[in-house]
């Protein structure tokens, strides 16, 4: 499996910046959400070997879904160069299957230093991770952040969190409408995108304060949530 795959799209269409507690973090399209000062990758629910469990008993999955995953792994660690990588739960669907091997060979080709913040799916022995150099931890705090799998609220911390999967639904003229990936924030929170190809998603209703960054081919774009609420209320 070749896992050095380019990018092709420009800077300005496939990240968006905000600043949170006077640092910078750059959300990618792909899900993936890049710390600047500590050079750290945010990545959760990628759920690898989903796709491989879901075949062996009989789904109409595409194999090249596995590729993709991979693929999109190597492509975002290749455009920032981070040296942290940070998966924030749910690294793996389920127990150990043919994905694992390629997941060892993928690791391979990493410098960066890896870290899972385990979560519910993540039922794989943390000894074979350690045999990859990957520490395991329930949950991390660096500065003021908290990273956790599940979203949490903890007083003078902000947490970033995923396990969600969120989604937003946006409707347009005709009475046509579609669900988004995207970043979801409130004011001491944000929960990211699921970073996997076959993973779903569960469309989130915007509340007063929050911000939403939605995902849409190559570009991620904030979503101005007034007139989400507007157009809701106006079809009730």
């Amino acid at each position: 499996m070749n896992f050095k795959s380019g990018l092709s799209c420009n800077f300005a269409s496939m990240t968006h910046s905000i600043i949170l507690h006077n640092q910078t973090f750059e959300m990618h399209f792909s899900g993936a959400l890049f710390w600047s000062e500590n050079s750290m990758l945010l990545i959760s629910d990628v759920h690898l070997g989903k796709v491989s469990h879901f075949r062996k008993y009989g789904a109409a999955v595409p194999q090249q879904a596995v590729k993709q995953n991979f693929d999109a792994l190597t492509d975002v660690v290749d455009y920032f160069k981070p040296k942290t990588i940070i998966f924030l739960g749910d690294l793996f669907h389920s127990s150990l299957n043919i994905e694992w091997a390629i997941f060892e060979e993928w690791v391979k080709t990493i410098s960066a230093e890896i870290i899972l913040v385990s979560g519910n799916h993540d039922i794989i022995s943390p000894l074979k991770y350690e045999a990859l150099s990957i520490k395991v931890i329930p949950e991390l705090i660096v500065d003021s952040f908290l990273l956790t799998h599940h979203p949490e609220e903890r007083e003078g911390l902000f947490n970033f969190s995923g396990h969600i999967h969120p989604a937003i639904k946006l409707s347009g003229l005709g009475r046509q409408s579609v669900r988004l990936p995207c970043f979801y924030k409130t004011e001491h929170q944000m929960i990211v995108p699921a970073f996997g190809e076959f993973t779903g998603t569960y469309t989130l209703e915007p509340s007063d304060g929050c911000e939403v960054y939605a995902l849409l081919g190559d570009a991620v774009l904030p979503v101005p949530i007034k007139e989400v609420k507007k157009k809701r209320k106006y079809r009730k």
